[in-house]
């Protein structure tokens, strides 16, 4: 074979490479949309099964830098509009590291709600849902949300029982039954879909909410885990379709199966997280609105933006 011939055979080749690849990603969409759409199919109807219809509109800026900053909220709405936000989170994803942040922020923190005054945190989803939520986040702490999920009490159970079929193990310090519904006893055990709803709703907690807040961020650390070690990128698809109807959110489908894929396929490290206020930054108070945490804003906007803020993204900003 002279090197004419050769040539002609390598550029066959490359062309067949190619066209393969290209037969790949098509297949690949079309898996995911048919396996997103059985998902669809075969759930209840959840209170979010019309997305963007129950909120006003979200104005989040378009992600920078390859960085998604979500605010995740746990409704504890029972069968009103909306109620307060019973859990606050924001959630930072890195498109290129695949690694995932969680920054809490107390339920009882005082804080400036455009429009209302001073506030509980917690109240502004009540007064004007995840947008005023963004206003709120962005006027205090200046931190710029893209996007925004909320889910109430069943949509969690829901999604516990999707990601963690099989419970997740927990060692409960000391009995916990008020206002959860439930009786929790102490020791190490498996936990399964309503008893993991109770154990991160606990309030009566001898650390106080501080308790409550460092539960949830241990189980959102574990369900992230059974996430990437149990479920493939096959299953991810039509688990995102059955969750749907429990979420509002303004995340698109193609957003939400790229971060599930890089979560997955990426073996990103352990979650980090971080609690707002931070330790000894803030003193309890009361106010007209009750019980509150007055907080050194200075140290707890530097904490939050460092935390939500990559290397890269530093000398990026700085060019």
């Amino acid at each position: 074979m002279n090197s004419r011939q050769k040539k002609t055979v390598k550029r066959k080749w490359k062309r067949h490479i190619f066209l393969l690849f290209i037969l790949f990603i098509l297949t690949a969409a079309i898996y995911s949309i048919v396996q997103y759409n059985m998902g669809l199919s075969v759930a209840k109807d959840g209170p979010y099964k019309d997305d963007g219809t129950t909120f006003d509109e979200f104005k989040g800026p378009e992600p920078r830098f390859g960085e998604i900053n979500i605010l995740l909220i746990g409704s504890d709405s029972r069968g009103e509009d909306r109620g307060n936000s019973d859990t606050l989170m924001i959630a930072h994803y890195n498109q290129d590291t695949h690694d995932l942040k969680v920054a809490s922020i107390m339920r009882d923190t005082f804080v400036d709600v455009p429009g209302y005054g001073k506030q509980k945190i917690n109240a502004a989803f009540a007064f004007g849902g995840p947008e005023l939520l963004r206003k709120t986040i962005k006027q205090n702490f200046d931190i710029d949300i893209n996007y925004y999920a909320v889910v109430g009490f069943d949509g969690f159970t829901k999604l516990v029982e999707l990601v963690a079929p099989n419970g997740i193990e927990v060692d409960i310090p000391y009995e916990m039954s008020d206002g959860i519904g439930m009786t929790l006893k102490p020791g190490k055990q498996i936990l399964h879909g309503e008893q993991i709803l109770g154990y991160v709703r606990f309030r009566q907690d001898r650390l106080s909410d501080f308790g409550r807040v460092g539960r949830q961020q241990e189980v959102l650390s574990k369900l992230k885990e059974e996430a990437i070690s149990i479920h493939s990128l096959v299953k991810l698809p039509k688990m995102l379709g059955i969750a749907d109807p429990y979420i509002d959110t303004n995340v698109d489908t193609n957003t939400l199966l790229a971060i599930g894929k890089g979560l997955i396929a990426g073996k990103s490290k352990q979650m980090e997280t971080l609690r707002i206020p931070i330790q000894d930054s803030y003193v309890n108070e009361r106010a007209d609105v009750g019980a509150v945490l007055s907080i050194d804003f200075h140290q707890n906007k530097q904490a939050l933006k460092e935390f939500l803020t990559t290397r890269d993204q530093d000398q990026i900003t700085a060019q």
